[in-house]
Order: C-alpha cells, then sequence, then structure tokens
C-alpha cells in the first residue's frame, strides 16, 4: 500500500514539474518577445528623432507617410527579395513559432525559430524533456538531417550547424544553424521542424 502512495507522489510531483516548466519557458518566451518590441520601438524613436532633427518643417501627414513608406520597403527587402546584401540585412529578425495543433490559441508552443540577419538561424524547443530529441534519433535524422540540413548543404558547403544540450544529458535544447543564405532554406527548415515535433507528439 505505501509503494502504489509513493508511486503516486512521484507520478503527481512529476506533473507538477512539467506544468512548472511549461510555465517558464511561456514566460520566458513573453520576456524576449517583449524585449525584441522595445527594440523596435527605440528603432522607431530613433527615426522620428533623427527625422525631426534635420527637417525644418513637415506636416504630421507627410511624416507618416514618409514612415510608413519606408517601413514598407524595408519589410520588402527583410521578406521577399533573396538576394540582398548582407548590410541590408544586418539587424533584422525573423521569428516563427510551431504549436501542437497550428495555432496559439489551440495548441501548446513547441518551438521558436529566430533567423537574425538572414544569415543565423537559432531553433529552440520548449520543453526539450518533454520532446526527448538526440542526435542519434531516429527520426531526427530522417526527418530533419536528412529532410532538410543535408539538402541545404549539398549546395551550401559554408553552412554550420551546432547543438546544445539540456543540462548534463544529450537532450537537444537549441538547435544553431549559421551561414543560412536562402529564405527558402529556412522555409524548409520551418517545415521540417514542424514535421518533427508533430510526429513526436502525436
Amino acid at each position: 500500500m505505501q509503494r502504489k502512495e509513493k508511486n503516486s507522489d512521484v507520478e503527481n510531483l512529476t506533473n507538477i514539474l512539467s506544468s512548472i516548466q511549461n510555465l517558464y519557458y511561456k514566460k520566458r518566451e513573453q520576456l524576449e518577445e517583449l524585449q525584441t518590441e522595445i527594440t523596435e520601438l527605440k528603432e522607431i524613436l530613433n527615426y522620428l528623432t533623427k527625422f525631426i532633427t534635420t527637417k525644418s518643417f513637415h506636416s504630421a501627414k507627410e511624416v507618416y507617410l514618409e514612415l510608413n513608406n519606408e517601413q514598407e520597403i524595408h519589410q520588402e527587402e527583410r521578406y521577399f527579395n533573396t538576394d540582398i546584401t548582407q548590410d541590408k540585412v544586418k539587424g533584422t529578425k525573423i521569428k516563427r513559432k510551431i504549436f501542437s495543433k497550428g495555432s496559439e490559441k489551440e495548441g501548446e508552443l513547441l518551438c521558436v525559430l529566430n533567423l537574425i540577419d538572414m544569415n543565423e538561424l537559432e531553433i529552440k524547443l520548449i520543453n526539450p524533456l518533454r520532446h526527448n530529441i538526440r542526435e542519434i534519433s531516429e527520426k531526427f535524422i530522417k526527418i530533419f538531417l536528412k529532410g532538410a540540413l543535408i539538402k541545404i548543404k549539398e549546395k551550401n558547403n559554408e553552412l554550420v550547424l551546432k547543438y546544445e544540450y539540456f543540462r548534463n544529458t544529450d537532450i537537444i535544447e537549441k538547435i544553431n544553424i549559421e551561414n543560412l543564405k536562402s529564405i527558402k532554406d529556412y522555409d524548409l527548415i520551418t517545415l521540417k521542424i514542424k514535421e518533427l515535433l508533430i510526429e513526436e507528439k502525436a
């Protein structure tokens, strides 16, 4: 009887640990989003300050139109032009999130992908213990490595792949990819990570 009670206690504590871990990762992600928003607001403030100090007089409408026009051009360069120079994309960040059921409202956050300067990709696995993904995992090799990374490496020899592990385990917590040179490759990696996590979740 005591053994059953102990097993029940361990199970309850495990569930509590999992819930706290989920909350921790969500709060950490919210903090990172706030930091990104603060950075973007600071850039807008800097632009407006520079604009006001260099122009003697402009109507509010002219200021608004010029600011919006510059932002639209910047967004087009950031997301759709695959041949832009590194200087133009420096400081850009494209973030994607993968949820268990396709959307934030419906599912659990599984992973966050951050593409920095259209060159450096950081893939953060939320709750890595639950995903339990390892380098030697058959699904990881088949879906992610063979399905995306090897294909990209064949046309981009400069691609660099690095892993960060959860504490003192061989469980992958973060995947870092350097010298990524195409938004299409980012799309392929996103697709294969989603396929890996959704299949692993099922």
